[in-house]
């Protein structure tokens, strides 16, 4: 009788084992790349990326349980793009997340196969990464920033807190703003009403930023719009310091420049977008295709002026100005 009661245990034991083996098997883990355009050091790309990780989180993808991120950061450089886009697709990860415009481009010229999902990117259609906005229908989706409208925006601020400017500079490497006509034409267009007279400035390295502002600042009535992209928000801070130095009259896109010593700025929230690129990288990981899923673009903009900058231009900004700003610097 004992033996017989030993098989019968011992048998119901068995068939129990793999029931257990199954319930701690430990969750698949999935592999998301990230590729940033700008540099690990950049306190601005920094907080995207920890609000992109924050919005996985509240999602339920947590490091080290079920997801694993591996992020590249090429600091602006069109060499360390190529050779970082390589590594990640090397990876072979679920899906990639791509910072900016360049970043995209890189990543599409290692692989057709791997879901892409851009936070930031200027001109999707124009830029080949998708075909409609509704339906990109390929391997690649995410969240736009560009407005054209936002070049004739630029200049009526800027005539708005300088009415004697009649000649503007509208600075962009062509390298990493592919994009620049989209706003460019805008520009153009709203120039003639305002009695300005547009230029389109190209720079490729600091240096040339240097003698592009030096330039602009003997000019008399001058002032300068600095177009939304990698290479310029990188070097901000040279940017800012150029125009203080040189006591230039200038526009920019978004908010780190005037918290950086720049004069004001008006563009989208970038945080938004990375927030949505979690609920996207969210989808495709449960199973969606990011053909299926539209394109986003900008809902919410921001203006920010910087006070102590302004006084030490001799501007006056308005209170209907400061009234209608998301934040005064002082």
């Amino acid at each position: 009788m004992r033996r017989r009661e030993f098989m019968t245990l011992l048998g119901g034991a068995a068939t129990s084992w793999p029931v257990a083996a199954r319930a701690q098997q430990p969750e698949r883990v999935r592999r998301i790349g990230v590729l940033m355009g700008y540099a690990e050091s950049d306190r601005e790309a920094q907080a995207w990326v920890a609000a992109f990780r924050e919005a996985l989180q509240k999602l339920g993808w947590t490091e080290g349980r079920n997801i694993q991120i591996d992020t590249r950061w090429s600091r602006a450089d069109a060499e360390m793009m190529k050779r970082f886009a390589q590594e990640l697709v090397a990876m072979q990860p679920d899906l990639i997340v791509s910072q900016v415009t360049p970043t995209t481009a890189a990543l599409l010229q290692q692989t057709r196969t791997i879901p892409i999902v851009f936070a930031m990117a200027a001109d999707p259609i124009g830029s080949g990464f998708i075909a409609n906005m509704s339906r990109p229908g390929g391997q690649v989706t995410g969240f736009a920033t560009l407005e054209g409208s936002l070049g004739g925006k630029w200049l009526e601020l800027l005539k708005e807190v300088a009415p004697h400017v009649t000649r503007v500079a509208v600075l962009f490497n062509p390298t990493t703003a592919t994009f620049a006509e989209n706003y460019l034409n805008p520009l153009k267009a709203a120039s003639a009403s305002y009695g300005v007279e547009v230029i389109a400035v190209h720079v490729h390295d600091t240096t040339e930023i240097e003698s592009v502002i030096a330039r602009q600042g003997r000019e008399p009535n001058g002032g300068l719009i600095v177009l939304p992209e990698a290479f310029l928000n990188v070097h901000r801070a040279e940017i800012t310091s150029l125009a203080a130095l040189y006591s230039l009259l200038a526009v920019y896109p978004y908010r780190e420049f005037p918290e950086t010593g720049g004069l004001l700025s008006y563009g989208i929230d970038r945080l938004d977008n990375w927030r949505g690129a979690a609920s996207y990288v969210d989808r495709i990981l449960k199973g969606e295709k990011p053909g299926d899923l539209p394109v986003q673009t900008p809902t919410k903009y921001e203006l920010v002026i910087n006070l102590k900058t302004a006084k030490s231009l001799g501007l006056t900004i308005s209170r209907e100005l400061q009234f209608r700003a998301d934040e005064v610097i002082e």
